[in-house]
């Protein structure tokens, strides 16, 4: 489980990097569809880059009210809540009483199983 402990801290680090180098939110979705930060500034989703010199938008509808529902402040405060879960299992394995938590630990990598390092056995 040390192993576990290692590789989801490190997915979690990658996610906050992430969301810490994305304008701050909350986000918002303004009448022309467009994401807007919190300061009021646009965010323009691309995806694939520039199409004929013009940004190439994500669609309308789900993607976009995704987007806006994972901006960067909500991202980085359920990282903060995994890394607590993750520390306290840490703590107790040191103190030799993990009180057959390691499951907990196994649940939470589960939404990194496609990233590499990431190991079948670990699998819950």
């Amino acid at each position: 489980m040390d192993d576990l402990v290692v590789w989801l801290r490190a997915q979690l680090d990658a996610d906050a990097a992430r969301a810490e180098a994305a304008p701050c939110g909350p986000w918002s979705v303004d009448v022309s569809g467009s994401i807007v930060d919190a300061d009021g500034g646009r965010v323009i989703p691309s995806v694939g880059g520039a199409r004929d010199g013009h940004p190439v938008r994500w669609p309308e509808g789900p993607v976009v009210e995704h987007v806006v529902g994972h901006d960067p402040a909500r991202v980085l405060r359920e990282i903060d809540a995994l890394r607590q879960i993750v520390d306290r299992y840490a703590w107790l394995r040191e103190h030799g009483d993990t009180g057959g938590i390691g499951w907990v630990l196994q649940v939470l990598a589960l939404p990194y199983n496609d990233r590499p390092g990431y190991l079948d056995s670990w699998r819950p």
